[in-house]
């Protein structure tokens, strides 16, 4: 019976012992795999579900935004902000775009250096398992692990999985975080950095859209579908691109990027006219166009609908005064809201719709260099399962490539 691999039938399997057991067959332990396996280690990828790459496959609406042309360390959310300088410095964008090419699977850039296959997600996967099969990498679907155990004297891992015992001198963790239920996520990453005494920090969804209660979810909910350019900072942090009205809230590019940095009770604020000092444009108005209707003005600058609704929220008491009655300290505070809209979320729509998992394994345990467990030789942490988040547009399928290609360097030298 073949369980998914490259030609390998599960007694052997099970009896062979590797150098590297790879657990999780998504973007990070595929890419580990590959680069390991063309390093002449011999790897086995260990996937509980029937499939591998299904994050891949599903994202960026089937197409797979696989990197970005702009890859900084600054892109990305950590405690450290050094941590991910090597393993991106290691692999580059710029490496895997010309793996892309290399297969001739056909991309475009859309906005920021965002990049997307023009066809199906699924040129990712094939990539990857085309590569993996080159390199001699066994990949053992519907494999679930039920116990890592360390041999000390020995320096050897013994797997318990529902397919059998398998052993390794090295386990690589690549097990993703909790978003995305309907594809069954679970702590394992987790519980087994805590197994070996490695710190985690707690998790939570992030590049996830918020919530509101009450009369805020009631108007989003009347302009869901409608999108708008907007700044949006939390904190420190600003990020501007659009703004998309939902039936129980917010989401959109800026809403989701902004999700990194917010934190629960917190204010957000909101420019919903980042190019436009509204106060100063209705002062104008009221001396160029006295007999003009507030909403007039401004429905030049924002859908008709959208106004309307703002209307309601801030200036009923005025909506049918022409500008040349409105008292100046009245022209001043709706230009004010919306230039400048503190609100608090009630929270966010959680791990459903959330795109990656904020926390986790602690960096400072962790070589930055090698992926491996300061203090546990052997045991490596790649991807998402990490403290290390990027911001949206590509930029954690590329920590994804980057930190398991630093892994696979080290993993060929372990045993050599």
């Amino acid at each position: 019976m073949n369980h998914g691999g490259t030609g390998f039938v599960y007694p052997l399997l099970m009896k062979k012992h590797y150098d590297a057991i790879i657990i999780g067959g998504g973007a990070a332990g595929l890419m580990c795999a590959w680069q390991a396996g063309l390093l002449g280690r011999r790897v086995v990828v260990l996937e509980r579900s029937k499939k591998i790459g299904r994050k891949i496959l599903m994202s960026g609406g089937g197409r797979c935004n696989f990197t970005n042309l702009y890859v900084e360390p600054e892109n990305f959310v950590c405690p450290n902000p050094h941590f991910v300088k090597s393993a991106l410095s290691q692999y580059t964008a710029w490496d895997f775009i010309g793996s892309v090419q290399a297969h001739g699977i056909p991309y475009h850039e859309r906005d920021h250096g965002q990049l997307f296959c023009d066809d199906k997600a699924r040129a990712i996967v094939d990539l990857l398992r085309g590569e993996c099969e080159k390199a001699g990498v066994d990949i053992v679907t519907q494999c679930a692990i039920d116990k890592i155990y360390f041999d000390e004297p020995h320096g050897t891992y013994r797997l318990n999985t529902s397919l059998g015992d398998v052993a390794s001198n090295a386990v690589v963790i690549a097990t993703g975080g909790l978003s995305i239920p309907y594809m069954d996520p679970t702590p394992f990453g987790y519980d087994i950095a805590k197994q070996f005494g490695l710190n985690v920090l707690p998790v939570r969804a992030s590049l996830v859209p918020y919530t509101f209660t009450g009369e805020l979810k009631d108007m989003f909910a009347r302009l869901s579908g409608n999108a708008i350019p907007a700044i949006i900072n939390a904190g420190k942090h600003s990020f501007r691109e659009a703004m998309l009205f939902t039936h129980r809230g917010l989401s959109g590019p800026v809403v989701l990027q902004i999700s990194n940095y917010w934190h629960e009770s917190d204010p957000i604020r909101i420019d919903l006219l980042p190019d436009v000092n509204l106060s100063n444009t209705l002062t104008a108005a009221k001396r160029s166009q006295p007999k003009s209707l507030a909403r007039t003005i401004i429905a030049q600058l924002l859908p008709k609908n959208v106004v309307l609704e703002f209307e309601k929220l801030w200036w009923s008491e005025l909506q049918d005064k022409p500008l040349a009655d409105w008292p100046n300290t009245q022209i001043e505070r709706v230009g004010t809201l919306f230039n400048s809209w503190e609100i608090i979320p009630a929270g966010t729509e959680g791990y459903r719709t959330a795109e990656v998992t904020l926390g986790g394994v602690d960096t400072n345990e962790i070589s930055s260099k090698t992926m491996e467990a300061n203090k546990q030789a052997g045991l490596y942490f790649i991807g998402e399962v990490l403290d290390v988040t990027g911001h949206l547009g590509g930029f954690n399928f590329q920590w994804a490539w980057s930190s398991a290609y630093a892994c696979a360097q080290s993993l060929a030298t372990k045993g050599a």
